[in-house]
């Protein structure tokens, strides 16, 4: 049977390189599709600020000091080193029952005795 005079046959090496670089493209597309939540995060979070003190056990958002990772790692509630987002404005009329002023604080603190 003879090859169709429609299709061009091409070296195994050009397909491989197509291909490859078909994959790179995608992947890039992929990496950037994937960073565009990020952003939108970040112009969110404009808004916010982050209010130590006010989280409550587990419900923090991130900074829970030593021996925890992250968001919802606090081990009590009101931790003095754990955030959380709130409206800009607002942190430090946010009650919080071991903060030394008995509100959050924009900066971590070291918790008073309740």
């Amino acid at each position: 049977m003879a090859a169709s005079p429609h299709f061009k046959e091409f070296p195994m090496s050009q397909t491989v390189t197509t291909t490859a670089a078909t994959l790179a493209l995608a992947l890039g597309a992929a990496l950037t599709l994937a960073s565009a939540p990020v952003h939108a995060q970040d112009a969110k979070s404009m808004d916010k600020e982050k209010c130590y003190g006010v989280a409550m056990k587990g419900k923090n958002d991130c900074a829970a000091g030593p021996g925890t990772t992250c968001a919802g790692t606090s081990k009590m509630d009101h931790q003095g080193n754990a955030w959380s987002y709130v409206a800009k404005g607002t942190c430090e009329k946010t009650v919080s029952k071991t903060s030394p002023t008995g509100h959050g604080q924009l900066q971590a603190f070291k918790e008073k005795k309740a």
